[in-house]
């Protein structure tokens, strides 16, 4: 009976999960949608036969070195997309600034990386599920592809950006 009771639990949240309404926010031609940490973490881990390899960038239009950093995170998107190398950047602001300050940032930087906003306000619950290491601060990056990941709570330099990424491509 216990174990009919889990198998049900589980189909019922995975059901409920997989009906879910993902929202998504369209404002000056720019479109951002907007994800809680259970319908980010797919995107976060890639089936291990996969040989894209993913950049995420954790940043937010409050973070100095965030905005400093995010040119490097679309050149590298620019320069290695032949490669198979995808670059996610997940924005932290408010969902309520989204307007705001969200997309007119980007409309101003054209930024041209696939930005994402993680809107869940329970960090403490899906912080360690990213890096048990990660503290929470911005700017913070995961690189994943294939069974390796790693975790960097630092900003980057476009070269320092440039070697890790050709570093996953000899994966």
């Amino acid at each position: 009976m216990k174990l009919f009771i889990i198998t049900f639990t589980l189909l019922c949240s995975t059901f409920s999960l997989s009906i879910k309404a993902q929202q998504t926010v369209k404002s000056e031609n720019v479109e951002i949608p907007i994800y809680d940490y259970a319908q980010l973490e797919p995107m976060l881990h890639p089936k291990a036969d996969n040989d894209t390899t993913y950049i995420f960038n954790f940043w937010a239009t409050y973070c100095i070195p965030c905005i400093k950093e995010l040119p490097f995170f679309d050149q590298i998107g620019e320069k290695y997309a032949s490669k198979k190398v995808k670059v996610v950047l997940i924005s932290m602001d408010f969902k309520s600034k989204i307007t705001s300050q969200v997309i007119p940032f980007i409309k101003k930087k054209n930024v041209q990386s696939h930005v994402v906003l993680l809107s869940d306000p329970d960090a403490n619950s899906w912080i360690d599920k990213i890096n048990p290491t990660w503290s929470g601060a911005l700017p913070a990056t995961l690189i994943v592809k294939g069974n390796s990941r790693e975790f960097y709570e630092k900003s980057f330099t476009y070269d320092e950006l440039q070697v890790l990424t050709i570093k996953f491509l000899k994966q």
